[in-house]
């Protein structure tokens, strides 16, 4: 029996929304420890990989492990259903072949409860190969984000190069080319505006602009993200969760 009960709906539903645009259907791991997704998207070139602990929850208890195969498509039709403020719960039964989906306005005394069908999802669980980063910077997500769409009009690829002087964001297309360049920062009254850079070695990558600005989904869930660059290594781009994390995993684009 797993039961888990969010006191805000807009949790879930964000990640929800985040992970659907690379992933349709995927496998929900549930277990004592909370709740985890791990999924690689159709063209094998990035992977989703989420944490939800048990922690995050208001209420959460898992009997014992259950893989719930889902239909994110699907589960976003359900979660709209709802409001970013409801509290949401989700049940699912040993043997269940649905996850009931229940909404709670404690303001309106109204609840709604929708049941999801489960699907039978053969999937291989991808072991993520330890790597030894050679630069880590922590930058507020909406910059991040703001790069991303500002570059995707003039280039297919970006081309992070991270140094001790600071982290570079260039493209180059058919109408010209455009470089954003981050020094790190400190503030001790804004925290989240901080940019802050770890380096033990240069790196460069290029990375694929459509990809990255898909993980950009996610910058609601988190004022900063992370992202860690090892040289002809996937990129890692983390958003921190209060109980968790939702990392994307992308290839970087090597010269032919």
């Amino acid at each position: 029996m797993l039961e888990g009960k969010l006191e805000q709906a807009s949790l879930f539903k964000k990640i929800v929304e985040a992970v659907r645009e690379l992933v349709q259907d995927c496998n929900f791991d549930c277990s004592e420890n909370g709740l985890a997704l791990q999924a690689m998207d159709t063209s094998h070139v990035s992977l989703v990989s989420l944490l939800l602990t048990a922690d995050g929850f208001s209420e959460y208890r898992c009997d014992r492990n259950l893989a719930l195969g889902i239909n994110l498509v699907s589960l976003t039709k359900i979660l709209r259903c709802g409001n970013n403020e409801d509290i949401l719960t989700l049940e699912a039964g040993d043997s269940a072949d649905a996850l009931v989906v229940r909404f709670e306005n404690t303001q309106q005394d109204r609840m709604s409860e929708y049941a999801l069908k489960l699907m039978d999802i053969d999937q291989e669980h991808l072991g993520i190969p330890e790597t030894e980063y050679a630069a880590s910077i922590t930058m507020p997500s909406t910059e991040f984000q703001r790069i991303c769409r500002d570059m995707q009009s003039i280039s297919e690829s970006i081309t992070i190069d991270c140094t001790k002087g600071g982290v570079k964001f260039s493209c180059e297309g058919d109408i010209g080319s455009g470089s954003v360049t981050l020094k790190p920062n400190s503030s001790a009254d804004k925290p989240e505006l901080c940019t802050k850079i770890d380096l033990s070695e240069p790196v460069s990558l290029t990375l694929s602009t459509k990809y990255l600005l898909n993980f950009c989904k996610a910058t609601g869930l988190s004022q900063q993200v992370t992202l860690k660059l090892a040289d002809e290594n996937p990129i890692l781009v983390e958003y921190p969760l209060s109980a968790g994390h939702l990392r994307f995993y992308l290839a970087p684009k090597l010269d032919e």
